[in-house]
């Protein structure tokens, strides 16, 4: 299970795109992926058709596994983990170890 939502700005852990940041756009639970703003950019190439006569590509973001994206801490700029404390309605998202709240 994981504890990051659309709109957490996140840091890529590891692969080809390791060491940047950016915000996530969708989170897939099902598949445990993530798509993260301007990271794991990739070439789609569209086929010719009526509102596209010309055909051609555009450069879009594709999923990534979520395990190898972390929180970004604000404060120290580094990737986390994230907990939950609190009961009920009371739950709150927090950072591991120092137990900040997440905003």
């Amino acid at each position: 299970m994981t504890r990051l939502k659309t709109g957490d700005t996140v840091i890529v852990r590891s692969g080809a795109d390791r060491g940047k940041t950016g915000r996530i756009l969708r989170v897939d639970r099902k598949h445990n992926q993530v798509v993260v703003e301007g990271v794991n950019m990739k070439f789609k190439h569209l086929k010719r058709s009526q509102e596209n006569p010309q055909g051609g590509r555009i450069e879009r973001e594709y999923p990534l596994d979520i395990s190898n994206v972390a929180y970004l801490d604000p404060g120290t700029g580094k990737g986390v983990r994230l907990g939950v404390t609190g009961t009920g309605r009371e739950k709150v998202r927090v950072m591991r170890p120092s137990g900040k709240k997440v905003e």
